[in-house]
């Protein structure tokens, strides 16, 4: 799964329009025009054979790639959209720390950061997983939200983001 394959469902789970896709990543601190957020949501379709079309399920090549800032850039704007702009962030105007490193925290991150914008607790987030027929304990979730480096960290497989994804459009969309 790659950060565009992220945003797409993130975006489906939360019903999120473009005019507002453009909005949060403007709060996220990242000029978007309406046509690169739809280019990043637009899968590439290179020949238009029989073959290509039962391998477009497995590839996963958009007009145009989400990188790991862009998308943190996104998370921190869906945060803002959504539960708004802190008092001390109101007076400072730099930006955030990047958290997304490498490739292998882009999920934990993404978990992490969507529970601060809905306001989850780890209930809810269990239970979001629960509705993906997925059942943690709560220290397995508590692995996978700690801090990298933590003796207790735990790398968050694509599996459990998709999941996780998956279990948020069925308890956002009802």
């Amino acid at each position: 799964m790659n950060n565009n394959d992220r945003l797409v469902r993130l975006r489906y789970a939360l019903d999120i329009k473009d005019t507002d896709m453009v909005e949060i990543f403007k709060l996220g601190g990242l000029e978007l025009t309406k046509e690169d957020v739809k280019k990043m949501l637009t899968k590439s379709i290179n020949e238009s054979s029989d073959k290509v079309k039962e391998e477009e399920f497995q590839k996963n090549d958009y007009v145009k790639d989400c990188s790991n800032q862009t998308l943190e850039s996104f998370l921190n704007g869906l945060i803002v959209f959504k539960r708004g702009r802190r008092d001390s962030e109101a007076k400072e105007t730099e930006k955030p720390v990047l958290m997304m490193i490498n490739d292998r925290n882009v999920n934990n991150v993404l978990l992490k950061k969507i529970k601060i914008a809905l306001s989850l607790t780890s209930e809810d987030m269990l239970g979001v997983l629960g509705n993906a027929g997925v059942h943690l304990s709560k220290s397995e979730l508590s692995a996978v939200l700690r801090k990298e480096g933590h003796r207790n960290y735990k790398e968050c497989g694509d599996r459990y983001a998709r999941n996780f994804l998956k279990g948020l459009a069925i308890a956002w969309r009802e």
